[in-house]
């Protein structure tokens, strides 16, 4: 289930800068080589994807272990995963899912860049069309399906297949885990006190049920309250976490700071303000192995910093794939989610102002079926200027990228965002809202001093929104100017390195202090 967004953003404020921050009353290490972390989450690429979170889920342990960390990662094996080269790890687990007891298998691979990952092969609840909805619908055992993976990656952990300094959590799905480990397994031998980061990466996806589904967790019903799992009412998978993970973390330094605001906390606003001293905002980065236009196979033409001349190739081809006219005119496009966050409202309200700019316009991406029609009639209305593709392909998104020259994100709020780092790389220049990790990662272009990234407005307003991208189709016609605010994006750098850093260092401060009493732990068996 999902809470809706709403509000303004709130103003900037020195708290959270994407810093490490200092916490004098937990021990540091000074190394953390060989460091055990279990990376749990639902997603991964090239597994299963439903958002940014599975690009992190691949790019983050591929940093942090080139840094010394031994990183892997543990998730759901869902029916799109392929088990031929996958081996079985240890015996199967057993959990307890409210009266009933379910088993799994584990099963153990590789990513494409050697990090070990983890499948938990459960078929009654992961062999299924989608990840968690269908038709449009939360799968309705969704509670017991993510009870049951929480649950079972403590269960895994102690096995003594792997067993982590430190769990790196993700989202609601994985909300209870620190519940689990905070209480019923507080004394367990070899997982009791291993240290959790939480990461939120869009804190309106909460997991909210109805109480009654308290019965699953198998969790005593005194933690049903409202400093603990208790949410209006309902079960909160997502607070659970929040209140019982030992760092919380999101995906901006800026996001950071609004979800512990009214407007944009979702209702979790005071529990995370109570965690403030223990709240950081990293932002994401971004994988340049994988996205990086001079070695992406996807284009007609590679291109860089020093040659921009392969981005003219990729614009024709994009015209031709859309249907559209060859023109040296700007091609703005969106590659999104086609939902209430990303911003559609003030696109579709100002689109006929922005077609009398004399742009083209394309759009990658499926979701709310009305916008999805009122898309496809502005292709209809617009026959030489715009091209709707109703789908997801990466292929063509990747096409997109390198073809268009403007991206526009008006988001009502964002995290972090990935889309814009990919458009600096690729030398699309965004036009964005300044709120959450756009604000973080786009700077105004500023004509006095030729520096700047993109194009920002503050409130969520139509108005403001066209005069961003009136701002920004003006500048292109200075094609000198426009090659250098292209350039300034294309040379920024948003890869993993500094970020990985932060989460080294918070992990640093998080991990207990070795003890000569601790039972040991380098029990791995893989």
């Amino acid at each position: 289930m999902v809470a809706k967004p709403y509000g303004k953003r709130s103003q900037k404020s020195s708290s959270f800068r994407g810093e490490a921050q200092s916490d004098n009353s937990i021990t540091h290490r000074n190394s953390l080589d060989g460091f055990k972390v279990l990376f749990v989450s639902t997603e991964c690429v090239p597994y299963a994807k439903t958002g940014g979170l599975a690009d992190v889920a691949a790019a983050l342990p591929k940093a942090l272990r080139k840094m010394g960390l031994d990183v892997r990662i543990f998730m759901p094996r869902f029916r799109a995963i392929d088990t031929t080269d996958l081996k079985k790890v240890g015996k199967k687990l057993t959990v307890p899912v409210g009266y009933r007891k379910i088993s799994a298998e584990i099963l153990q691979g590789t990513t494409q860049d050697g990090t070990p990952i983890y499948f938990l092969d459960q078929p009654k609840y992961y062999d299924r069309d989608e990840l968690y909805v269908e038709a449009g619908e939360d799968y309705s055992d969704n509670a017991e399906r993510f009870i049951f993976f929480s649950r079972a990656a403590l269960e895994f952990a102690r096995s003594g297949a792997f067993v982590p300094d430190l769990f790196h959590i993700n989202d609601w799905f994985t909300g209870l885990l620190p519940v689990y480990l905070k209480t019923l397994y507080r004394h367990d031998p070899v997982i009791g006190g291993t240290p959790i980061v939480l990461t939120i990466h869009n804190l309106a996806y909460q997991g909210l049920f109805l109480k009654e589904k308290m019965k699953y967790t198998n969790l005593p019903w005194s933690l049903f309250q409202l400093d603990k799992l208790e949410f209006y009412g309902k079960l909160n998978f997502l607070k659970g976490g929040v209140v019982f993970a030992d760092k919380v973390t999101t995906v901006s330094p800026r996001y950071a700071q609004e979800i512990q605001t009214k407007p944009f906390g979702h209702g979790l606003d005071a529990a995370l303000r109570q965690r403030s001293k223990d709240l950081l905002g990293i932002i994401n980065g971004v994988d340049y192995d994988i996205w990086n236009p001079e070695q992406d196979k996807s284009l007609c033409a590679s291109y860089n910093v020093d040659n921009l001349s392969g981005k003219k190739e990729c614009k024709i081809e994009l015209q031709k794939l859309n249907n559209l006219p060859t023109s040296d005119r700007p091609i703005l496009r969106i590659i999104s989610r086609l939902t209430d966050q990303k911003g559609f409202d003030l696109i579709v309200e100002a689109f006929d102002r922005i077609m009398e700019l004399d742009v083209q316009f394309v759009l990658l991406g499926s979701g709310d079926q009305e916008l999805q029609e009122k898309f496809l009639g502005f292709a209809r209305k617009y026959p030489l200027k715009v091209g709707i593709n109703i789908a997801f392909s990466d292929n063509l998104a990747r096409k997109i990228e390198a073809g268009s020259d403007i991206f526009l994100m008006p988001s009502k709020f964002e995290p972090c965002g990935l889309n814009q780092l990919y458009s600096l790389k690729y030398g699309t220049v965004p036009v964005v809202r300044a709120v959450g990790g756009l604000s973080d990662t786009v700077r105004e272009w500023d004509p006095a001093t030729g520096e700047g990234t993109g194009f920002l407005f503050e409130d969520y307003d139509a108005d403001q929104f066209f005069e961003a991208v009136k701002r920004a189709v003006d500048l292109y016609d200075n094609k000198k100017r426009w090659a250098q605010v292209m350039k300034n994006g294309m040379t920024a750098d948003w890869s993993w390195n500094k970020s990985a850093r932060l989460y080294y260092e918070l992990f640093q401060r998080t991990a207990r202090p070795p003890q000569v009493t601790d039972i040991p732990r380098s029990r791995n068996k893989n």
